[in-house]
């Protein structure tokens, strides 16, 4: 059987085409392999954290900069350039191939050579992961998230971080039922709003149909109790 000459083309160039792309190794999660393999010297925060003693530069820092001076010929080539340095230098480390400046390698001094921690296939899922989250873009959203959380009152920030308006909101009922309800109730008995978010309860609020309040003994510290005590009592209506 004959293949019409366009057709034969066609076929041949999307074979050329997927043999050139460039495999993803998405049964790796690069996340949870940079922080196993890397948070013990480097912080990932985003935007980051630092700190006198620190080993390493922060990875946002190093992401960054490795992308900033990475040499190549146009945008679209700077991201898979920036994953085969990361794949070389974590293994062949050297001031030489260092993008850090004077000061920065006096500090930190080259890093050691990872051969035998972590395997190339590791490395390219943690390059992946590293220029995909730590970006410009990232770290806007990131910071604005911040700035409206020093915003906030603290326990409402602290509610928030501890997650409790997924079962609560101040004025509606969800799982759990509402703040304002629950501080109409107890009318400023902060101290045992704070024994019931140290230690759960159960059957108290029909609106809840049976769902347990877990503790948060093992996730909260007691000034976190009373922040959010104190906090609740305020939502009563007027």
């Amino acid at each position: 059987m004959k293949i019409a000459k366009p057709l034969l083309l066609v076929c041949m160039f999307m074979i050329g085409f997927t043999g050139c792309q460039e495999k993803k190794h998405t049964d790796l999660d690069g996340k949870k392999l940079l922080e196993q393999k890397c948070s013990v010297c480097h912080n990932l925060d985003l935007p980051p954290k630092t700190f006198v003693d620190e080993k390493a530069p922060p990875m946002m820092a190093v992401a960054f900069h490795i992308k900033d001076f990475i040499p190549a010929s146009n945008e679209s080539e700077k991201i898979p350039k920036a994953i085969d340095f990361v794949k070389d230098y974590v293994i062949h480390p050297s001031k030489e191939k260092s993008f850090c400046d004077k000061k920065s390698l006096q500090t930190y001094g080259v890093m050691p050579s990872q051969k035998g921690n972590v395997t190339q296939e590791e490395l390219q899922a943690i390059g992946e992961y590293m220029f995909e989250h730590y970006t410009i873009k990232n770290l806007t959203e990131a910071q604005a998230i911040q700035n409206r959380l020093k915003k906030m009152p603290v326990g409402k920030r602290l509610a928030l971080q501890k997650n409790c308006l997924t079962c609560h909101r101040v004025d509606k009922d969800l799982v759990g039922p509402s703040f304002a309800k629950i501080a109409q109730r107890y009318k400023g008995d902060t101290l045992y709003i704070a024994e019931r978010i140290k230690n759960g309860s159960k059957g108290r609020w029909k609106v809840s149909h049976g769902a347990i309040m877990p503790a948060f003994k093992a996730t909260t510290t007691l000034e976190d109790q009373e922040i959010l005590a104190k906090w609740i009592v305020k939502q009563a209506k007027e």
